[in-house]
């Protein structure tokens, strides 16, 4: 009875994701975006209780309540191409602008105002409060990791030490400093507010993307190129799981109300979720594309992520139970 209870609760879940718009199944609720074909990108939980999420095609930032009702602010400057967002410590959301070169703030009521960068073609990608309380961002064009305060009126830039790196995502860590990664070369890295960067390799052709503070205290990160999550310590050692689904593409990655880290596997379209263990649990999604950024929803039990097919996306903490990944493989670059 309990594996045909399971088998159940997998086809109700694969099922949800295939009904229209606002459906509900399985703990699963799909939302639409008003503008089509708006590539939907990163989502963060915001200080207002709602939840914003860029929409990258369309050059809007975009609010979603609770219950799912979505409003749009598109950015003064067009065809910016928004994509990382993240609550600031002013109560307002800060994004970026990575085609325009820009870092962008939005108010609750969605009101934007825009900074640009001092170095041209910088590609701003990910952005993170600080703990200094200032908003720091990866300039992956650019090879620089980037502050700016939340007046907008200070910005400072710090190269990356390895030429041509890449540096995609970027997060607070639990020692108070700045971790990012560095997707071109295999490297998660750290920065102190005073701009002081050291730099820990990851295995080779790995691809590290985005990355994430863990229940743990650790650094969690998407191995995007290999499809494996890893982990590091503020010493810079590194562990990296296996996820069930080869070549899934790890994308994005957060930890969920569950105390799991939550992650989105773009390429294999199914989203994961995994203990301090490794041990990983993953729910298929049905359809074309594949989902994108992903968070916990503020003070509730649900998790929110992006999908290509023009959707926000909220799941139960308590949802995927297809596929189990063993644990741990690797663990090197203990330091």
């Amino acid at each position: 009875m309990r594996r045909l209870a399971a088998l159940v609760l997998l086809v109700l879940a694969w099922w949800a994701v295939s009904l229209p718009p606002t459906a509900r199944a399985a703990g699963i609720t799909i939302f639409p975006i008003p503008t089509p074909n708006s590539s939907p990108a990163a989502i963060t939980a915001g200080p207002d209780g709602n939840l914003w999420f860029t929409e990258n095609a369309a050059s809007k930032v975009a609010r979603i309540t609770p219950s799912g009702a979505v409003t749009e602010f598109a950015t003064p400057t067009p065809d910016s191409g928004p994509r990382g967002i993240a609550p600031g410590p002013d109560w307002n959301v800060w994004f970026t602008e990575f085609d325009a070169d820009k870092i962008g703030r939005i108010t609750p009521a969605g009101a934007i105002t825009e900074f640009s960068i001092p170095t041209p073609d910088a590609g701003p990608e990910a952005i993170a409060a600080g703990p200094d309380g200032n908003l720091w961002f990866t300039e992956y064009l650019a090879n620089k990791v980037g502050m700016i305060s939340s007046t907008g009126t200070q910005e400072e830039e710090f190269p990356v030490p390895t030429p041509n790196a890449g540096p995609k995502g970027i997060a607070t860590g639990s020692d108070g400093r700045l971790w990012f990664t560095e997707y071109l070369a295999d490297k998660v890295s750290v920065i102190t507010t005073l701009g002081t960067t050291n730099e820990f390799p990851v295995s080779p052709g790995s691809g590290p993307r985005m990355i994430a503070l863990g229940p743990d205290g650790n650094m969690w990160f998407t191995e995007y190129d290999d499809g494996h999550i890893g982990t590091i310590t503020g010493t810079g050692a590194v562990t990296e799981f296996p996820v069930p689904t080869p070549n899934s593409g790890p994308r994005f990655i957060a930890t969920g109300p569950d105390g799991r880290l939550w992650f989105t596997e773009f390429l294999a379209n199914r989203i994961g979720r995994m203990g301090a263990s490794g041990r990983a649990v993953e729910l298929p999604l049905h359809g074309r594309g594949g989902p994108v950024g992903i968070t916990a929803g503020p003070g509730n039990q649900n998790v929110w992520f992006t999908h290509t097919n023009n959707t926000v996306v909220r799941v139960t903490s308590t949802q995927g139970r297809q596929r189990t990944s063993p644990g741990p493989v690797l663990s090197r670059y203990a330091r």
